[in-house]
């Protein structure tokens, strides 16, 4: 098998269930940052030493990828998409509130904005949370465009990136408030 199909090398490029559009298509801009997200998370993923913040990366990752199968399926192909594969849901949407939730109860959230970099985990974190904002957006003006069949995935997204910025500050509960402040890691 070819990793290269050269079909896409006059800037078109495939819906899942047919169809052709420009690489420039608002629905190749939107699943295109999600795809770059979920790489960020990679990121953070493979520098997180801790088992839980490691797995929820991971179930990210998961979510973020049926959100992009979403983003480039046509809306009269919406049913053969929730007929083949999973979909966003409210309940999915809850369970990441959830998450977010017991995050925030065993953290203390600092009153100022924050300055990434306290640690090289949070600040891929961070990266990815600003990423998947960016995904938000680029979202939203598919449901502006009325090409969003979803809107769940707009809650969804929100969620994700709330639940992103839970785990950075997660990941440096440990640190002295110092470093949480400066923006710095450790010197050495």
């Amino acid at each position: 098998m070819r990793i290269y199909t050269r079909r896409g090398d006059l800037g078109e490029t495939g819906l899942l269930y047919g169809g052709r559009m420009s690489k420039t298509d608002l629905r190749f801009e939107a699943c295109g940052t999600i795809d770059e997200a979920v790489s960020a998370l990679g990121v953070a993923r493979a520098l997180a030493t801790d088992p839980f913040v490691h797995r929820t990366i991971e179930e990210t990752q998961r979510g973020l990828f049926t959100v992009g199968a979403e983003l480039v399926t046509a809306n009269e192909e919406y049913s053969k998409l929730q007929e083949h594969f999973d979909v966003i849901t409210p309940q999915m949407t809850a369970r990441v509130e959830l998450t977010i939730d017991s995050l925030v109860s065993q953290i203390e959230l600092p009153r100022a904005f924050i300055i990434p970099g306290a640690s090289v985990t949070s600040a891929a974190l961070d990266v990815a949370r600003t990423i998947i904002r960016r995904a938000e957006r680029r979202a939203v003006g598919l449901n502006e465009a009325r090409l969003l069949a979803n809107i769940e995935v707009l809650r969804y997204l929100n969620r994700i990136a709330d639940l992103v910025f839970s785990l950075a500050r997660f990941e440096d509960r440990n640190l002295p408030f110092e470093q949480l402040n400066s923006g710095r890691g450790p010197t050495a």
